[in-house]
């Protein structure tokens, strides 16, 4: 697959658009700003979201955070006729204005922290998504921004979401102490290697291990020792990507000495083992 970096086609000054369109008709990977909710109306394949691959089917519907590489391979029965998308984009700026920070709207903000790493939906509330995007293309001024809310929350309330990618390039969390997340994530990156251990972490925030365990927790929804496994889990599944460095070096250049414990918690997080996600990458 080919990778671009691409500008969302978002006017200047609108908050969203909506766009149905042909999807592409070779496999690139895409990464660009503002957040993208895609539904696909016709055709299946694999799907590739951050280090996530899976397969998908007509009605699939996902939604993307800022930076996130993702893409689609359509599978050669649906080449007949390009398939179709319907594809609203969201700006950024709109995401991190004040508006969206009121306490009314912490579960659309919750919602857009977890697009980071990519949300799949799914059940029978993905046609009353699609009729809400249909209707929201043809409308203007307050009207579209009172059905853009509308369909944030039909998209809040159900209850069948998927997280698809792990450990993200900006971890996931609200926007409040965003900097010492960032300050933690940057520690660990450089670290992978070496043993990383609770009160080091801590330390970085001059905070108690306790307290450094309830903030980190609150902050991004999982433990410190489960965020530093899937950091190096997301480490080794770009390597086995992106090179044809053997497993046994990945292992410990992710910061695994044993490779039993490697294979046991990459399929864990991974849901196969890497040589089964090195072979579907390709």
């Amino acid at each position: 697959m080919e990778f671009q970096f691409i500008t969302s086609n978002l006017p200047h000054g609108k908050s969203h658009i909506v766009q149905k369109q042909p999807c592409e008709e070779f496999s690139v990977i895409y990464s660009h700003k503002n957040y993208e909710l895609n539904l696909i109306l016709s055709g299946n394949g694999k799907r590739i979201v951050g280090n996530n691959i899976s397969t998908f089917e007509n009605g699939d519907l996902i939604l993307i955070g800022p930076d996130l590489p993702h893409g689609r391979e359509f599978a050669q029965s649906t080449q007949v006729k390009l398939p179709d998308s319907l594809t609203l984009l969201i700006s950024e700026n709109f995401i991190n204005s004040n508006l969206i920070q009121f306490q009314e709207l912490d579960s659309i903000q919750s919602l857009f922290s977890r697009a980071l790493r990519g949300v799949a939906f799914k059940g029978y509330n993905v046609k009353e998504v699609m009729q809400q995007m249909t209707q929201l293309a043809n409308k203007q001024g307050i009207e579209s921004f009172i059905a853009l809310l509308k369909l944030l929350k039909t998209l809040t309330e159900i209850k069948d979401q998927e997280i698809l990618s792990i450990a993200p390039e900006i971890p996931v969390s609200t926007y409040k102490d965003l900097n010492q997340i960032k300050t933690v994530y940057e520690f660990v990156r450089r670290n992978l290697q070496n043993t990383i251990t609770l009160d080091t972490a801590a330390g970085l925030l001059n905070m108690a291990s306790g307290s450094f365990c309830r903030f980190f927790k609150k902050r991004t929804g999982k433990t410190f020792v489960q965020y530093v496994k899937e950091i190096r889990i997301s480490h080794a599944s770009r390597m086995l990507s992106d090179t044809e460095i053997s497993i046994a070096q990945i292992s410990f250049e992710s910061g695994y000495n044993n490779l039993a414990n490697f294979n046991f918690y990459f399929k864990k997080i991974m849901k196969m083992t890497p040589s089964e996600y090195r072979k579907n990458f390709r």
